[in-house]
């Protein structure tokens, strides 16, 4: 559940109520969710992502096609951003979903 935005707990209500900031409690069960340590373990998860994504897909372009390097200068920086967007919030809420479910750091 924590992967699509919604309570572990319940499934039901909201994880977050701006993009990455948990909110208090839940609005359906009532799960406090203002206790997790999540701190820089998505941001960390979501680069080892990016990099197991964007380097061989790197390679492949650059051996099948041949894109001048301005343009490659443009592409990659910004693909690697837009992704990261995408996938922090997802990981994110694994995270939190996943402290909760073994009842860590502050959900003990």
């Amino acid at each position: 559940m924590g992967l699509r935005g919604r309570c572990p707990a319940c499934g039901e209500g909201r994880l977050f109520g701006r993009f990455l900031k948990p909110v208090a409690a839940c609005s359906s069960c009532g799960q406090p969710w203002d206790g997790h340590r999540a701190d820089d373990f998505p941001a960390y998860i979501v680069i080892l992502l990016l990099g197991h994504i964007l380097v061989p897909l790197m390679i492949e372009v650059n051996s099948a096609l041949s894109i001048p390097l301005g343009w490659q200068a443009a592409i990659w920086p910004t693909l690697a951003a837009i992704l990261a967007v995408a996938m922090i919030q997802p990981v994110k809420g694994a995270v939190i979903a996943f402290q909760w479910a073994k009842r860590m750091y502050g959900f003990r």
